[in-house]
């Protein structure tokens, strides 16, 4: 592979996983990519992808190639491997304007934390202003509690990512914090209550939650992008936001794009 071409690293480094992408800058596309679990490891994991992506992309010469290094993790990180460290919460929006420039309204949950950013047109300029909310006091309403219920109820991960949502019955599960949310799922559990209603009463606790407390009041306007590992691999909690908001925009008489079916 010639180094000499223009390549750039972007690298998050989360509280739960490890993410890594090469990008040929040249060309505009992603070359390599990896995604992995740290488990508390995060220098440990971050030198692996670091060793693997220079060995699959037979890299000889790494001096030009710029990295940019986000996530919690990332600051300190980055310090040793060179990299400039981007606020996480830019660095999501940066992606969305460039990748997803119809979106209004993003949702990424994370290992530890959650954010929501609306991007609302200001009528004056015409260009979309931001307006960013992150939890990263308490892991309540992130995939740390779906990580630490599940391994009370032993559920192998492909079958958690198939759990679904729809035509379940739910149950009262509190959402504002882990260790609550964690106790009414026992309580429920030795009342006989199945893993597939337990779970998606959890998905439908950690997503009121996140409405209720990370939107400060505005409304999550469509398009609306689905972020981060619960989001993206666990089919339950993608129906239980798609059930819950359209619920929303009909409750606010949000007036839908045209050809926009909710």
């Amino acid at each position: 592979m010639n180094s000499k071409r223009n390549y750039s690293i972007g690298f998050d480094v989360g509280s739960t996983t490890v993410k890594a992408v090469m990008i040929d800058t040249d060309k505009d596309e992603i070359i390599w990519s990896d995604y992995q679990r740290h488990d508390t490891k995060q220098p440990e994991k971050s030198l692996e992808l670091l060793k693997k992506m220079e060995s699959d992309l037979g890299l000889q010469d790494v001096t030009g190639i710029r990295c940019f290094i986000t996530g919690s993790g990332g600051s300190n990180i980055g310090k040793h491997i060179g990299g400039k460290f981007v606020q996480e919460v830019n660095a999501v929006s940066l992606a969305v304007e460039k990748l997803y420039p119809a979106t209004h309204s993003v949702i990424e949950l994370g290992g530890q934390d959650a954010k929501i950013i609306i991007f609302k047109p200001d009528e004056e300029t015409g260009k979309k202003k931001k307006i960013p909310s992150m939890n990263d006091k308490c892991a309540g309403g992130t995939g740390a509690v779906i990580d630490k219920i599940n391994a009370k109820l032993k559920i192998p991960s492909d079958e958690l990512c198939n759990m679904g949502y729809y035509d379940l019955r739910l149950h009262p599960v509190a959402g504002k914090c882990g260790v609550f949310a964690e106790t009414d799922i026992n309580g429920l559990q030795k009342s006989g209550v199945p893993a597939d209603q337990l779970m998606a009463s959890l998905f439908e606790s950690i997503i009121q939650q996140n409405i209720s407390v990370l939107t400060r009041g505005h409304t999550l306007m469509p398009e609306v992008l689905l972020l981060g590992g619960p989001n993206c691999y666990i089919r339950g909690m993608k129906e239980c936001w798609q059930y819950n908001i359209p619920k929303i925009w009909e409750e606010r008489k949000v007036k839908l794009p045209a050809g926009y079916c909710s």
